[in-house]
């Protein structure tokens, strides 16, 4: 009971730690919840502070996933018999999605932890992770949204937990558990897209958008272009006006 409790306990506080506001604060100078969509999690982050720091966040969140399970499958091996492997890694799973949902550092206003749970997924059956990651980018590539892709890769992986009983982190036995454990996680992630499922239903949910944001130095050059061509064109209407005139003098 002890390794359940200080397991869990670790786990949320890796994922309180929220990259989304750390780098968003530092290499924009503002909280990226107060811009944007107002969630802390990469994709807020990639369209209010750029693909960089998107990237940024994309690769730190899902190393929580990965490194909380990593020390709960530490623990389980010093414990021993005296706690279940799989009920410690499921634990630490959940707590590092909670911790990031609801960070004690940031004010409890964390993000919606998709990518600390896709960091989850693949640690802990790597099979079904990379079903449900190829799932995922195929449904947001074809519908552009992000949130969709989420929810339907999370109730895929609680499907998927049912029928694929092997390839567990550590050479973990499948146990009952993982099964109650894809379904809190697909459950957690869903609430968190509670806002987002009701725009989906309405036709009004985000979408990316994969063409190339125009740059300030885009936009001055096109601005430079526009007035060249506009300097061209009123130098050939003089020239006209002027061959015109000539011509009046001339059969005068």
């Amino acid at each position: 009971m002890v390794a359940y409790i200080v397991m869990a306990v670790i786990a949320y506080l890796i994922g309180s730690v929220n990259f989304s506001v750390i780098i968003s604060k530092k290499m924009a100078g503002f909280d990226v919840r107060e811009k944007g969509s107002g969630n802390a999690g990469s994709t807020n982050v990639l369209r209010t502070v750029g693909k960089k720091a998107a990237i940024i966040t994309l690769i730190c969140d899902i190393l929580k996933g990965v490194v909380s399970v990593l020390i709960a499958l530490l623990v389980g091996w010093i414990t021993g018999e005296s706690a279940n492997s799989a009920i410690v890694v499921e634990i630490a799973a959940l707590a590092v999605v909670i911790g990031h949902t609801f960070p004690i550092f940031f004010g409890f206003r964390g993000g919606k932890g998709v990518a600390t749970s896709l960091g989850v997924i693949l640690i802990v059956n790597w099979k079904i992770g990379l079903i449900c990651l190829v799932f995922a980018l195929a449904l947001m590539a074809l519908t552009r949204m992000v949130s969709l892709g989420s929810i339907s890769a999370a109730v895929l992986f609680a499907v998927l937990t049912i029928f694929i009983r092997d390839s567990y982190i550590g050479g973990i036995d499948f146990d009952f558990s993982f099964i109650i454990f894809g379904i809190l996680l697909a459950a957690l992630v869903i609430f968190n897209h509670r806002s987002n499922l009701k725009r989906i239903i309405n036709g009004t949910e985000n979408k990316l958008n994969f063409k190339k944001k125009e740059t300030k130095n885009d936009s001055e050059e096109k601005t430079e272009n526009v007035e060249t061509l506009e300097n061209k064109v009123e130098t050939v209407e003089n020239n006209n006006v002027e061959k015109e005139n000539s011509e009046e003098v001339k059969y005068k």
